[in-house]
């Protein structure tokens, strides 16, 4: 049975939380001028407590890219703000996040100072700026994620990949790695509380806090090489590879072809 903590509980969370938050605003002022493996293991070392403060238990499925390979984009459907640091716990990375992020009480101050790459999804002319962002981090080594659903899910359906901003994996013939992502509560059921829509941050800590516990699941697939592919071949892969993890209807009546790829991972 789904028990909800007693008021007691979830105010001891939540002024872990903000001591917490506020101990990361103090780390991400020196963040920038930090070598790239030491911002790798603070941004891990904070994710990580941050999901143990808010009892979100931690599970992977397939491998996640080696560290030995830098040259790696990740696509992955979007539930939760909580994607971004389940991610990082697991596999530190760059994110491409909506403008209005930068403007979140302390997190979106938090998340600028820790290189996230933001867009103004309402101006198509951006793409292009952020692209040539993406283009950069690659070159110098950094992994970059996106969310080419372009918003959240409730995380019981999976909505059309956007191509966009898989460009640069293109440009930069990198590694494209796959990751589904799925909540589920202490009852085994897909998580409602742990999805990001139509609430905003503090409802949505409100939420989150009244569950005992919530797990996420991080499902890699194997990754593609993006030579020789154009950015539609690859939103099609990420597409179907997550929704066969998730178990989920791959939003386009008629897979793509990807070539060079054998007809089983379609």
């Amino acid at each position: 049975m789904n028990s909800t903590p007693s008021l007691l509980i979830r105010v001891f969370r939540a002024t872990r939380l903000f001591l917490h938050v506020l101990s990361g605003l103090i780390q991400s002022a020196i963040y920038p001028h930090l070598s790239q493996p030491t911002q790798k293991r603070m941004a891990q070392k904070w994710s990580s407590g941050l999901l143990a403060i808010l009892c979100i238990r931690l599970r992977c499925g397939g491998t996640p890219p080696p560290i030995s390979v830098l040259r790696v984009m990740l696509a992955a459907n979007h539930v939760s703000w909580l994607d971004v640091y389940a991610l990082i716990s697991l596999c530190p990375t760059r994110f491409v996040a909506k403008s209005e992020i930068r403007n979140w009480p302390l997190l979106g101050w938090l998340s600028q100072n820790a290189g996230t790459l933001f867009i103004e999804r309402t101006k198509r002319s951006d793409t292009a700026r952020i692209n040539k962002d993406i283009n950069n981090a690659l070159t110098i080594g950094d992994r970059v994620a996106v969310f080419p659903e372009g918003t959240t899910s409730d995380g019981t359906e999976l909505r059309h990949f956007h191509a966009s901003l898989l460009q640069p994996a293109v440009i930069e013939e990198t590694w494209l790695y796959p990751v589904a992502i799925r909540y589920h509560d202490s009852t085994g059921q897909i998580s409602q509380a742990a999805a990001f829509v139509e609430v905003s941050l503090l409802g949505s800590l409100q939420q989150i806090l009244r569950q005992p516990w919530i797990e996420v699941e991080l499902i890699f697939s194997d990754p593609v090489n993006s030579i020789g592919k154009n950015r539609r071949e690859l939103a099609r892969f990420a597409e179907h590879a997550i929704a066969t993890a998730l178990s989920l209807p791959v939003p386009h009546k008629r897979p793509e072809k990807l070539p060079g790829l054998p007809t089983e991972q379609l």
